[in-house]
C-alpha cells in the first residue's frame, strides 16, 4: 500500500489562486483515497475561506479548512503537523500549483533514493506585465543567487528546496517550524536537517508552479522579509552559509560607504561601484529577456534592483537585530529546541 499523504497548504487572502492550488492537488495521479489536504487559514477577510469550503464540499478529495490564529506560515505548518495523519508531509503555498504527476514521483524518490526530503523546480510566472518580468528575474542565477530549486539543474543534494516531501518521522526527530524566524522558518528547517546529516535532494522531474507577486511595491516586501530573516538562520546555523547569501548585504554596505565618500568630495567610488553593477544588471536583463520575452527587457533593471537592494537592507536590518539581542542578553524564542534534536533519522 502507498504510504499516506498529508499536504499543509499555509494561506492568507489567497482568494485569487487557491482554487487553482486546490485543483492541481485533485488532479494529482497517486490513490486519492491516500490523501488529505489540510488547508490552515491565517483568518483571511477576503473570499479564500468561502472557496476552500465549498471546495471541500464538493471534492472528493480529503480537505479541510483549519483556523490560524497567529496568521504566519511558521505556525499554520505547526499546526497541520499536530492533525497531519500522513506518513509523508508535503507542503504548498496557495499561489502554487504541482504537476499532476508531483506526490507520485515525490513518494516513489524518497523510497528510492533514501533521502530524508525531496524536492523539485520552481517554474515562476507571473499574471500582469510587472509579475512576468519578476518571474524572469526570479528564475535566473542573478536574481535567485543560484538556488537550485529556482534555476533548475541536474538532480542532486540541495541545501533547500521548497514545496518539499518530506518523511514524517523527520519532524518528529527534529521538532517543527520556528515561528519567531517569520518568512525564514523554512529554510531554518532545512539546515536544521542537514545540520543533523539529512539529506535533501533536488529531482527536476518534479515539477512545480509559483506565481510571483504582481508589482515592485510587494516584491520589495517579500525580499527584505528575506533578507531580515536570514541572519537569524545563520546564526543558528553557521555552517550553511554561503557567499550569494551575503553579497546583497556586501553591495548595499559598499553603496553607504561610497555615497559617505561623496559628500567628502571622492565620487569615484560611487561611479565605479555604480557602473559595475549597471553593466551587471544589463547583461543579465538581457540574458533573462531572451530566456521569457524581449518586452521585458525595459523594466527587468528595476526589477533585479528592488530583489538586491530590498535583500540587502533586510540582512543588514536582520544583522542588527541580532547584535541587538546579543547585547541586551535576549534569547530568541526556541533557541533552546533548535539545538537540542540534532540526531539523523535511522534508516
Amino acid at each position: 500500500m502507498e504510504p499516506f499523504v498529508t499536504v499543509i497548504a499555509p494561506v492568507r487572502n489567497e482568494e485569487r489562486y487557491i482554487e487553482r492550488c486546490l485543483y492541481s492537488l485533485a488532479r494529482q495521479d497517486y490513490p486519492r483515497e491516500r490523501i488529505e489536504v489540510l488547508v490552515v487559514d491565517g483568518r483571511s477577510d477576503d473570499r479564500t475561506r468561502e472557496i476552500i469550503t465549498r471546495f471541500a464540499a464538493e471534492s472528493t478529495l480529503d480537505t479541510r479548512l483549519i483556523d490560524n490564529p497567529a496568521r504566519t506560515a511558521a505556525a499554520a505548518m505547526n499546526i497541520g503537523l499536530r492533525l497531519a495523519r500522513g506518513d509523508i508531509i508535503v507542503r504548498i503555498d496557495g499561489h502554487a500549483t504541482l504537476a499532476p504527476d508531483y506526490l507520485r514521483r515525490a513518494v516513489h524518490a524518497l523510497d528510492a533514493s533514501g533521502a530524508d526530503c525531496v524536492g523539485g523546480v520552481l517554474h515562476s510566472e507571473g499574471d500582469t506585465y510587472a509579475g512576468r518580468a519578476i518571474a524572469a528575474a526570479m528564475s535566473s542565477r542573478f536574481g535567485a543567487g543560484g538556488a537550485a530549486f529556482r534555476t533548475g539543474g541536474s538532480a542532486g543534494p540541495v541545501d533547500t528546496v521548497a514545496f518539499g516531501a518530506c518523511r514524517r518521522r523527520v519532524f518528529d526527530i527534529l521538532g517543527g517550524f520556528r515561528e519567531d524566524i517569520d518568512a525564514g522558518e523554512d529554510d531554518e528547517f532545512n539546515y536544521r536537517l542537514r545540520d543533523a546529516g539529512g539529506v535533501i535532494l533536488m529531482l527536476p522531474e518534479l515539477r512545480a508552479t509559483y506565481t510571483v507577486r504582481d508589482n515592485l511595491r510587494g516584491l520589495w516586501r517579500q525580499y527584505f522579509s528575506y533578507g531580515r530573516a536570514k541572519p537569524e538562520v545563520l546564526r543558528l546555523h553557521p555552517a550553511q552559509a554561503q557567499p550569494r547569501q551575503l553579497a546583497p548585504a556586501a553591495f548595499v554596505g559598499a553603496l553607504a560607504v561610497a555615497s559617505v565618500l561623496v559628500l567628502r568630495g571622492r565620487a569615484t567610488p560611487l561611479r565605479r561601484l555604480v557602473g559595475a553593477y549597471a553593466l551587471a544588471t544589463a547583461c543579465a536583463s538581457l540574458l533573462a529577456a531572451f530566456r521569457r520575452g524581449l518586452q521585458h527587457l525595459p523594466v527587468l533593471p528595476l526589477v533585479f534592483a528592488s530583489i538586491h537592494i530590498a535583500y540587502g537592507i533586510g540582512f543588514l536590518a536582520g544583522v542588527a537585530n541580532v547584535v541587538r539581542r546579543y547585547l541586551t542578553g535576549e534569547r530568541a524564542a526556541g533557541d533552546a529546541s533548535a539545538s537540542t534534536h540534532v540526531t539523523r533519522p535511522a534508516d
